[in-house]
C-alpha cells in the first residue's frame, strides 16, 4: 500500500553525480518531469558503490550485505520522516521481531535456541553502523537445522494413526504461547497441529462418505479415511516445506532481516531486492515484460493455465496449456528448479527486462521434457485497470466504476493513468444517460498521489486536495488547478478497511468538500497517511528503467493531511454511512500495527464545500436511521463479532466437539454469505462500447473473466445498498435544481 510511482528516472549513462543532477533538473522542467515531481516519489539520494567492488566481492558475500545494510541504515537515520534512535533498545526489539518473522507460530525454535541467540540481540544497531554481520549467520544456522528436524518430525508423527476421542485442544492463537521449553514440548505442539489438520480433512471425508452406500466400491472404512486424511496432510506439509526451503535461501533470510529493520521504523518502509523492485514497478505501471501465459499452481507444480494470443509463449508454438514448468533460466545462465515455488515467485523469475531471453524447461503431458527459448515482450495488464457498468435501479441509471488501484505508468509518455481512464469511463457512462455515479474503492490499496489529485479534480472546481508535510515541518498543498468539472451529478464512494493511501485521500477530499457520500463496510479505512519515495541502491543495471544491482528502499519521508487539517494516518477515513461486513473486528488496519506512526493534525486550509452540502447531510441522517433498523445488517455485524472472538479460542481435537465447533462456524459463515449476496440479481449492463471487450474478446479467457466479474457484482448487496442511496440523492438533486431555477 503505497503513495507513489516508480521512484527514480535515470535519463542518461551519466558518469558523475553532477552530470546526473543537471540532466535531472532539465528533465524536471519538462511536462513529464513536473508530473513526476508532483508524485512526490523521486529518490533524491542515490547510493552508489565503488565500481571495482564486483571484481573483489562475490555477489552473495557478507561484505556486500554489510554495504547494503549500512546504506539502508543511513537512510533510516537521516531521511526517514520520523527516525528512531538506532541503539541497543532498537536492536533488541528488531531482533525479537526478526525471530517472529522466521518462526511466527513458535514451533521451530525451542527456548534454548532463543537463550543461545540472546547474545546477538544488541548486535543489530552495531551492524547497521558498520560492524560485521553476525546476527543473520547465527540465527540462520540454528533455524535451518530446526527446519530439517521438523521435516523429519512431521513424517514421523504422520506415520501413526490419530485417535480423535481424547479431550485435547489445539491453540492457534500464537500470541498467547511461548517458545517450547524443549524438543519434547515442540514435538507435542506439532503433534496437535498435525492432528488438527488431519481431523479437519477426516471430518470432510466422513461427510462425503455419507452420500455413499456401504456397498459402493468407493466406500471406505473409518480407518481408511483416517489414513487418507493423514496422507493428504503429509502431502500438504511436504509442499509447504519445499516452499520454505525456497524462502530460506541465504539471500531471502537476509532480506527478511533487512525488512524487519525497515518495517520497525514504520510498516511502509521496505527494502526491495532487484527482482522485488521490478515487480513493484510492474504493479504500478500495469505493464511488464514476460511470455504472455497465465500460470496456476497444482499439486506443488507450476502449470500453464492458458496462453494469450499474439504473445511469445503463443507465438512459439511449443507451449500448451497443462504443460508443467520445471526450470527457469535467464538466457544461458544455470536454470533454477522451481519445485516448491509459489506462483508469485515463479512469475518473478519468468518476467524480466525488455528483449531479454528466458529459457523454460517444460514437461509435456506426454512426459517428454523440452527447453523452450523465449524473448520477453511487453505485456499490458489491462485487467488491473478501471472498468465500469450501469446499474438499473428503481427506474434510474446509475454508473458504477470499479478502480482496483491508483495506477500510473510514468515511464512512458502515453502510459496508463487511472485519472485519465476514469474520465473516459465517466464520458462513456454519460453517453448512456446515467443520473448518478458510484466509485468503488473497496480494497484499493492506493498508488500515485498525482493521480488522486487529478481524479478529485474530475468532481470539484479548482481547489486544494491534500496537504503534505515533510520531516522539517514544511507543508505543501497539492491542488486541482483545472476549474472545469467533468461530472456534477450525485456521487457515492465505496470504501472498506482495505482501502488505503491514495484511496483515503480521494475519499477524504470528496467528504470534506461535501461533494458526495462516503459509504463504507468498516468503521474506518485502512489508515495509511504516509508518503514514500524509492531510493535506488548500487549501480545502474538497466538505464531504461533506472533499476540498480541491489534494488531500492521505499522510504517514508512525508505524511499527508486532509484539507480539514486531520491526518488519515492511523485513524483512516470514517465513512458517512457504515454498512457492516465480516471484516470489522479482524486486526489488519494501520491502528493494529505497533510500529505505525501516530495520528496528528495541522491547520485547516480554506476551501468551499459543495452547494449540495446541506442536502447531503440530510440524506446521510436519513440513511443512518434506516441502517440502524436493518435487521439483515445487524445479523452480519453480530456474526462478525462472533467469528472474531471465536478465532481467539483453542480448537477442540475431540471429534464430536470439533464437529459441533465446525457446524457453528460453517453456519455463521454461510449466513453471512447468504446475507451479503442478493437472491435476485440486479439489472446491471455495460456500455455499448464495451460489448466487444466482454462478449467477443479475441482473448477468450480474458473475456470470460470480464463476464465473471460482471456476474459477481450483480449479486453484491453493498453495491445495491449504495445505488439505492444514490437514487435518493438523484431525487434530492432534481429537487435542488428545481428550487434553484424557481
Amino acid at each position: 500500500m503505497l503513495i507513489g510511482i516508480n521512484g527514480y528516472l535515470l535519463l542518461l549513462k551519466n558518469t558523475t553525480f553532477d552530470t546526473y543532477m543537471q540532466k535531472f533538473i532539465q528533465f524536471m522542467k519538462s511536462r513529464k518531469g513536473l508530473i513526476v515531481s508532483m508524485a512526490l516519489v523521486f529518490g533524491l539520494v542515490f547510493i552508489a558503490f565503488a565500481n571495482n567492488q564486483s571484481d573483489e566481492i562475490k555477489n552473495n558475500s557478507l561484505e556486500q550485505k554489510k554495504k547494503i545494510l549500512t546504506s539502508i541504515g543511513l537512510l533510516l537515520e537521516k531521511q526517514h520522516y520520523s527516525p528512531k534512535l538506532i541503539d541497543d533498545n532498537f536492536s533488541k526489539q528488531v531482533f525479537q521481531e526478526f525471530l517472529e518473522q522466521l518462526d511466527g507460530e513458535k514451533n521451530f525454535f525451542i527456548q534454548t535456541d532463543i537463550d543461545a541467540l540472546k547474545k546477538y540481540a544488541t548486535f543489530v544497531d552495531d551492524e547497521i553502523h558498520g560492524a560485521d554481520i553476525k546476527v543473520v549467520p547465527a540465527v540462520e544456522s540454528i533455524y535451518l537445522k530446526r527446519v530439517e528436524e521438523i521435516i523429519a518430525l512431521n513424517k514421523d508423527i504422520l506415520t501413526n494413526p490419530f485417535t480423535f476421542t481424547m479431550e485435547e485442544e489445539f491453540v492457534a492463537n500464537y500470541d498467547k504461547i511461548d517458545y517450547p521449553k524443549n524438543e519434547a514440548e515442540r514435538k507435542e505442539r506439532w503433534r496437535k497441529k498435525l492432528k488438527y489438520l488431519t481431523l479437519e480433512r477426516y471430518v470432510d471425508l466422513l461427510n462425503n462418505r455419507e452420500k455413499l452406500s456401504t456397498t459402493d466400491t468407493a466406500y471406505k472404512s473409518d480407518t481408511q479415511l483416517e489414513q487418507e486424511a493423514r496422507n493428504r496432510v503429509l502431502k500438504i506439509m511436504n509442499r509447504t516445506f519445499d516452499k520454505l526451503k525456497v524462502n530460506n535461501a541465504e539471500d531471502k533470510i537476509f532480506n527478511t532481516y533487512v525488512n524487519t529493520i525497515a518495517n520497525f521504523t514504520d510498516p511502509h518502509t521496505d527494502y526491495f531486492p532487484p527482482v522485488e523492485k521490478r515487480s513493484f514497478d510492474e504493479n504500478m505501471s500495469g505493464r511488464f515484460y514476460g511470455i504472455g501465459a497465465q500460470l496456476q499452481e497444482q499439486d506443488g507444480v507450476i502449470k500453464i493455465a492458458s496462453l494469450i494470443a499474439g504473445y511469445p509463449a503463443w507465438r512459439s508454438g511449443e507451449i500448451e496449456p497443462n504443460d508443467i514448468i520445471v526450470k527457469v533460466a535467464q538466457g544461458n545462465n544455470e536454470p533454477v528448479d522451481i519445485t516448491g515455488y509459489d506462483i508469485t515467485d515463479a512469475v518473478k523469475l519468468i518476467r524480466g527486462n525488455k528483449g531479454t531471453e528466458v529459457r523454460l524447461t517444460i514437461k509435456k503431458q506426454s512426459g517428454t521434457i523440452k527447453v523452450v527459448s523465449l524473448m520477453r515482450d511487453e505485456i499490458i495488464q489491462d485487467e488491473s485497470y478501471v472498468r465500469s457498468a450501469i446499474v438499473n435501479e428503481k427506474g434510474k441509471k446509475i454508473g458504477y466504476i470499479f478502480l482496483p488501484d491508483f495506477y500510473a505508468d510514468f515511464q512512458r509518455e502515453n502510459g496508463a493513468r487511472c485519472s485519465e481512464d476514469v474520465a473516459k469511463e465517466i464520458i462513456k457512462l454519460q453517453a448512456e444517460n446515467i443520473e448518478g455515479l458510484v466509485i468503488d474503492l473497496r480494497s484499493n490499496g492506493g498508488g500515485s498521489l498525482y493521480e488522486v489529485v487529478q481524479m478529485v479534480g474530475l468532481f470539484i472546481k479548482s481547489g486544494p486536495v491534500v496537504q503534505v508535510k515533510d520531516k522539517y515541518g514544511k507543508i505543501t498543498v497539492l491542488q486541482d488547478e483545472n476549474p472545469s468539472v467533468l461530472y456534477t451529478g450525485p456521487l457515492a464512494v465505496m470504501v472498506n478497511g482495505f482501502s488505503a493511501s491514495a484511496s483515503e485521500i480521494f475519499a477524504a477530499a470528496i467528504q470534506d468538500y461535501k461533494r458526495g457520500i462516503i459509504i463504507g463496510t468498516n468503521t474506518s479505512t485502512f489508515g495509511k497517511g504516509t508518503v514514500q519515495k524509492n531510493i535506488p541502491i548500487g549501480r545502474i543495471t538497466d538505464y531504461s528503467t533506472g533499476r540498480t544491482e541491489f534494488g531500492a528502499v521505499k522510504l517514508t519521508f512525508q505524511k499527508f493531511y486532509r484539507i480539514n487539517g486531520g491526518s488519515t494516518q492511523l485513524k483512516g477515513v470514517e465513512p458517512d454511512i457504515v454498512l457492516p461486513d465480516s471484516y470489522e473486528f479482524l486486526k489488519f488496519r494501520e491502528k493494529d500495527n505497533k510500529n505505525s506512526l501516530p495520528w496528528d493534525e495541522i491547520q485547516k486550509i480554506d476551501y468551499a464545500t459543495d452547494r449540495s452540502a446541506t442536502t447531503i447531510e440530510k440524506i446521510i441522517d436519513s440513511v443512518k436511521q434506516k441502517v440502524a433498523l436493518n435487521q439483515q445488517l445487524k445479523i452480519i455485524y453480530n456474526d462478525a463479532i462472533w467469528l472474531a472472538d471465536n478465532n481467539k479460542k483453542p480448537i477442540p481435537l475431540n471429534i464430536d466437539k470439533y464437529k459441533e465447533y465446525q457446524k457453528l462456524i460453517k453456519s455463521t459463515v454461510a449466513q453471512i454469505g447468504s446475507l451479503t449476496k442478493l437472491q435476485n440479481e440486479m439489472n446491471i449492463t455495460i456500455a455499448k462500447s464495451d460489448n466487444a471487450k466482454y462478449f467477443s474478446n479475441t482473448d477468450k479467457a480474458k473475456g470470460e473473466r470480464y463476464q465473471a466479474w460482471l456476474k459477481n457484482i450483480k449479486s453484491d448487496i453493498y453495491i445495491q445498498n449504495t445505488t439505492n442511496i444514490v437514487v435518493d440523492m438523484i431525487h434530492h438533486h432534481v429537487d435542488d435544481m428545481n428550487t434553484a431555477s424557481n
